[in-house]
């Protein structure tokens, strides 16, 4: 296996690699590639079963049925945020792969889709795979930090936990249209969540799920 062929599976089933790094759980160094959405996920995943069934939690069940098929394809096992608890350090695990910041606001920044980040899932590989290596990664040091003056409640801060009942309750306004038909105005006003290709449907999506109406 290579880090190339991972890539590319992960390409021609609608996700990206958000990161990769060295893995040592059980003391014999391995490796984990995380895989998420990028430009071509609403195509890939908008005409599944998954989407059209009714049934609940649709990318979830998407994203555990095709990382799972490329995990067995590529001889690795894997991993899903959604499964717990105990839940897998998703976090810790995107921080030690070089491509994720802390923001202004709390949440976590990426090097190409900003603070667009949806981690599907995490593939867990035996081998020591060559690596690129990450880019040089400091993007908010010279950032106007539109992300901390975005969100019409100040639920965000990096100095306070999340504040989810000021989210939740501006979300039942009348003002929040934005925020529910294209996502989350602190998200969308990271420069760097441009890179995400982020259609509004997916958007909504997300949002539905965050906050049902």
């Amino acid at each position: 296996m290579s880090y190339a062929a991972v890539e590319q599976a992960a390409r021609a089933a609608g996700l990206i690699v958000m990161g990769a790094a060295a893995h040592d759980p059980d003391g014999e160094v391995g490796t984990l590639i995380l895989l998420g959405t990028g430009p071509q996920f609403w195509t890939a995943f908008s005409t599944s079963a998954e989407a059209t069934d009714g049934a609940a939690h649709p990318v979830d069940r998407w994203s555990k049925r095709v990382i799972g098929g490329i995990a067995r394809d590529l001889g690795a096992a894997c991993s899903f945020p959604s499964d717990g608890p105990p839940y897998a350090p998703f976090i810790a695990w995107a921080m030690a792969t070089g491509r994720f910041a802390q923001s202004p606001v709390g949440m976590m920044v990426h090097d190409r889709v900003g603070m667009m980040i949806s981690l599907r899932g995490a593939l867990l590989v035996t081998e020591t795979l060559a690596l690129p290596a990450p880019p040089r990664f400091d993007p908010c040091t010279s950032c106007a930090a539109p992300c901390a003056s975005a969100c019409p409640v100040r639920a965000l801060s990096a100095a306070a936990p999340y504040d989810v009942p000021a989210c939740h309750d501006f979300l039942d306004g009348d003002g929040a249209k934005s925020c529910m038909v294209d996502g989350c105005l602190a998200r969308r006003a990271c420069p760097l969540s441009r890179g995400a290709g982020r259609r509004s449907e997916q958007s909504a999506l997300h949002m539905r799920s965050f906050h049902p109406s």
